[in-house]
């Protein structure tokens, strides 16, 4: 499993804090990141990628061994489909291969919209919190808001900078990626919610790691 501890360096999650900063000093709004190892278990994904090269496995094996005998196969493929389905568990790779595109797309938004309230950015004074939410085995990012911004922000134009963020990550750059895209939500964040003389740090600007996997 891809885990959200070590998806960034010590000296990576120290420049995306200064970014946050730098972004948050021009503007009353509060920035967060959050990385997760993977959103969801998926067991459906192991089951069926267990089911089906275990039961293939298992046909190869009774061929090979010269036994035709459904009462050979069918406990073969019951052994091979457990075998194969603990295997998953230890290859994310392939086990993401028997998740359905949309499946993984709706758990991270569901999980980025928990986390988005876990943390406390809907608490915020001005309601203008955002949230770059990335889970690393589904490799998406959300970028969520709270309501204040979206009055002003259209939601497509949030999820473009989160779409940059992902290419920086297939390119092996996802903090200078990351870095960028706060950057540039803090230029628009600045111009809607303007600082305020007594504006004050409503959250923490270090990268908020999940540290175990959820159910």
């Amino acid at each position: 499993m891809l885990e959200g501890e070590t998806f960034f360096s010590e000296t990576d999650r120290e420049a995306i804090s200064s970014a946050i900063k730098l972004a948050e000093a021009k503007t009353a709004g509060e920035i967060a990141v959050m990385v997760v190892g993977q959103s969801d278990t998926y067991p459906e994904g192991i089951i069926l990628g267990g089911a089906m090269i275990g039961s293939l496995l298992a046909l190869a094996v009774t061929d090979l061994l010269g036994f035709g005998s459904q009462w050979v196969y069918v406990p073969c493929a019951v052994l091979c489909t457990l075998f194969v389905g603990v295997g998953l568990k230890r290859m994310p790779s392939l086990h993401r291969l028997f998740i359905p595109e949309g499946r993984l797309e709706s758990l991270v938004r569901r999980r980025a919209e928990q986390a988005f309230f876990e943390q406390g950015l809907h608490r915020t004074r001005d309601a203008s919190g955002v949230l770059f939410f990335l889970s690393c085995f589904e490799r998406k990012v959300w970028v969520l808001a709270d309501y204040g911004i979206y009055q002003k922000i259209d939601p497509v134009t949030l999820q473009a900078h989160a779409d940059r963020v992902v290419q920086g990550v297939k390119g092996g750059r996802q903090a200078q990626a990351l870095c960028a895209e706060i950057a540039r939500v803090g230029e628009v964040l600045a111009r809607h919610f303007p600082i305020r003389p007594d504006d004050a740090n409503e959250l923490s600007d270090r990268v908020i790691i999940e540290t175990t996997s959820r159910p």
